[in-house]
């Protein structure tokens, strides 16, 4: 089983950072990083910078539809505006298939704002003390947590193409 998480951080470079440190994490197989993708959003800019931070052609990626769907809902329909407030709907009713609901969507719109970063993750195996031990006070970012079950993870597969 894989878990979905998010972690916000309190600068707009906190969640690149992260990633770097928990590749190498990965490396000595502290922690199984299936796929990630990274929400930047520096000083000065209307609106995130989000990009896919994995290489995502192994078993367990998520893929680009996933993360961008995603994206879009969380930071770029409210942009928007009335045209597209049924297509949202209807999307956001599909994630919550997934364990993504509204309160997981505000919380983040909420959260990750001018100036701060959200690393989003879907990793398996996790020796949760080492990792956390890894990073100082003033790295580890505010976790935001979705958990998938099985029968959500093997849908949300199915329904973006990715590998099984």
């Amino acid at each position: 089983m894989s878990t979905l998480t998010v972690w916000k951080f309190k600068t707009s470079d906190g969640a690149e950072k992260a990633l770097v440190k928990l590749e190498a994490l990965q490396k000595q197989q502290l922690i199984q990083v299936l796929d990630a993708a990274i929400v930047s959003w520096p000083e000065g800019r209307k609106r995130p910078k989000t990009y896919q931070a994995m290489n995502t052609t192994g078993a367990g990626a998520l893929g680009g539809a996933f993360w961008g769907m995603l994206f879009g809902l969380i930071f770029f329909t409210p942009l928007l505006g009335l045209i597209v407030g049924a297509t949202a709907g209807a999307v956001s009713g599909r994630f919550t298939d997934y364990g993504i609901d509204d309160s997981f969507i505000q919380d983040l719109q909420s959260k990750v704002t001018e100036g701060t970063s959200a690393l989003f993750l879907l990793t398996g195996q996790v020796t949760v003390d080492k990792v956390e031990a890894a990073f100082t006070a003033e790295e580890k970012g505010e976790l935001i947590q979705s958990n998938l079950s099985v029968e959500q993870e093997a849908k949300l597969r199915e329904d973006f193409g990715a590998e099984v």
